[in-house]
């Protein structure tokens, strides 16, 4: 473990921002800056923001590659408007990312790439690049890293190119210093990554070993160190997890409780594909992943894995959800359980594929010919995304019917702690299977009292039968154009969905508020923190926050109409409101709506709910 000597100051929580090139590693130095904080107990809100250039010419703006992480004492639910450190590796990325900084932020640079070339990339005007942003030279951290990393490993055998790689390392260990880290497991994480490669492992950990030396050495008089001590601790095992690998974990867990092998039919997309990735490393848990030659054939091949008597999923984004909804179809008309994950990016079309919205709201409630009535769920953060993928499972497998999950890439990539659950808490999965009683009467779409129809494994003795994308008669299961039957299937397509049960909407803050705040899926941190920061200004202000959007929650009218004032707040033009009016009368909510493909800014959102409050 590495020492620190210095005077300690506590703070509440600070906000760091990792920027480079995307070559440079900031995604991996903020992950274990990250995994460091939620080891020792923080809590922890992330957000990686990174191009979707392949790969931009280096040093270029449009190549900026960030990773943004709150650390706090207390609950934290944003991963911060502003940070109180920016690591900027090179010109383009102090160009480009010092917006995000706030006015008396500490700026560290690597002064080796900031020479006349570099600044002429990111389009400085002068080699007084500071003052042409207007930055204080004492609160920048300036030194040649690279010539430092170089130095540190010179004797290393590596080539010049695998060195320069290890600038990250270099700044992870200035901010480890900066922040009281311990190191020590930073070192584990590197020895376990490169286990393979102990070279590379030891170079990296030298590196890191340099800058919090750096830090300690150079620094020690001007710059104080700071410590986020955790005031709460809860006992158990902690991990820092992604919403993707939650997602992962939840569907996992869900077949395990079900006593059914997974299966997970998809096709590469931002950012839904570290899904097909995470889950591809657990055969031994029974789980099947196969990478399909399209998004139709990925969202077929698990209609085909449902009918089977899998638990059928198929993850992707926006456009695939376009692509998969003839398959969608198919599964709605013949009530097999499939999950289809949709984690949201910007749109339309290809639009912002490495950002952030929540536009596939009215296409995952719709978006398919005919009354094809599906439950969607929308996750609102990286550790819901694993009791939302297991619910998903639950509600398919026990109503026999598609469900949508959604996502965003926000929640998607970001992380925060998760205490590990244990699986023997978590309610039964206990899907509708025909019973040997039935033998010889059973017809495929009768049904239990919740209206779901009985599951027949194809292999089950006496239970022989035929599904299609054709209408089929009610009693026979022989296909049928008889409009009564169609009218009274179509009905009963929608009373089964009707008839979940789904937990009532929470209502948070004050009861006898002057302004209920409405939101759904992945914005809910931010407008958390957006009605704590109103009630520590005085106001009366609540939260009503949905996860699940189809059925919604029985209370919901009883909640929107308890209160003078509602504002949906939500990343589109107004989708959720539209279909909180469609379902409630006479309700007309006042509107926050950004599409930006970013994160909402909580000072943004409490400007806003003030001027409504006090309207």
């Amino acid at each position: 473990m590495t020492e620190n000597k210095q005077n300690v100051a506590d703070v509440n929580d600070i906000v760091v921002r990792f920027t480079g090139d995307s070559g440079d590693g900031m995604q991996l130095a903020g992950n274990i800056f990250s995994t460091i904080s939620a080891t020792v107990g923080n809590s922890i809100s992330t957000f990686p923001d990174y191009p979707a250039d392949i790969r931009a010419p280096q040093g270029s703006l449009t190549g900026v590659s960030g990773f943004q992480v709150h650390i706090g004492a207390d609950q934290v639910y944003t991963p911060g408007d502003k940070c109180d450190v920016l690591v900027a590796m090179n010109a383009a990325a102090l160009k480009t990312q010092y917006k995000y900084a706030k006015s008396n932020a500490t700026i560290i640079i690597d002064t080796d790439s900031f020479k006349q070339t570099d600044l002429e990339k990111a389009q400085f005007q002068s080699e007084d690049y500071l003052g042409e942003m207007g930055i204080d030279p004492d609160r920048v951290v300036a030194c040649p890293l690279t010539t430092m990393v170089k130095d540190c490993l010179k004797d290393s055998g590596m080539d010049n190119k695998s060195i320069v790689k290890c600038r990250n390392m270099f700044a992870l260990g200035l901010v480890c210093w900066l922040f009281d880290r311990d190191t020590t497991i930073a070192f584990n994480y590197l020895k376990e990554k490169f286990a393979k490669k102990p070279g590379i492992a030891e170079a990296n950990i030298a590196v890191i070993q340099a800058g919090y030396d750096y830090g300690h050495n150079t620094h020690s008089t001007a710059q104080n160190v700071y410590r986020i001590e955790t005031k709460e601790k809860k006992v158990g095992r902690y991990m820092d997890i992604t919403g993707n690998k939650a997602t992962a974990y939840g569907m996992i867990a869900a077949a395990e409780k079900a006593g059914l092998k997974l299966y997970l039919g998809s096709y590469p997309i931002t950012p839904a594909t570290d899904v097909l990735h995470e889950l591809s490393k657990h055969k031994s848990l029974g789980v099947t992943t196969v990478q399909c030659e399209d998004e139709i054939a990925g969202c077929a091949s698990a209609v085909g894995a449902a009918f089977a008597g899998a638990l059928a999923c198929t993850s992707t984004s926006g456009p695939g959800i376009c692509l998969k909804s003839e398959a969608m179809n198919l599964a709605v008309i013949m009530e097999l359980p499939l999950v289809v994950l949709d984690v949201q990016r910007g749109g339309p079309a290809t639009g912002l594929p490495t950002k952030s919205e929540q536009t596939d709201l009215l296409q995952c409630l719709f978006g398919r010919n005919g009354e094809s009535p599906m439950p969607v769920i929308a996750a609102t953060s990286p550790v819901d995304c694993f009791d939302a993928a297991y619910d998903a499972c639950k509600i398919a497998l026990e109503h026999m019917t598609p469900v949508v999950l959604m996502t965003d890439a926000y929640i998607a990539n970001g992380s925060a702690a998760w205490k590990l659950p244990k699986l023997a808490e978590y309610p039964a999965i206990k899907p509708p299977y025909v019973t040997p009683d039935m033998k010889g009467t059973w017809t495929p779409y009768q049904r239990n009292a919740e209206g779901s129809r009985y599951w027949a494994v194809p292999g089950t003795e006496g239970f022989t039968h035929i599904l299609g994308g054709l209408e089929k008669d009610n009693k026979t299961g022989a296909i049928s154009t008889n409009p009564e039957n169609h009218d009274l299937m179509t009905k009963l397509r929608q009373e089964k969905i009707d008839k979940i049960q789904v937990p009532d909407v929470e209502v948070i803050g004050d009861q006898d508020a002057e302004l209920l705040i409405v939101g759904f899926g992945g914005t809910y941190g931010h407008l958390h923190a957006a009605m704590n920061e109103m009630r520590a200004d005085g106001k009366k202000v609540a939260l009503a926050h949905f996860k699940y959007i189809n059925p919604l929650p029985k209370n919901t009218a009883e909640v929107l109409k308890k209160y003078k004032k509602v504002v949906v707040a939500e990343q589109n033009m107004g989708q959720f409101a539209g279909w909180l009016r469609m379902k409630v009368d006479n309700f007309a909510p006042y509107q926050f709506n950004e599409v930006k493909g970013q994160p909402f800014a909580v000072a943004d959102l409490v400007a806003s709910f003030t001027e409504i409050y006090n309207k």
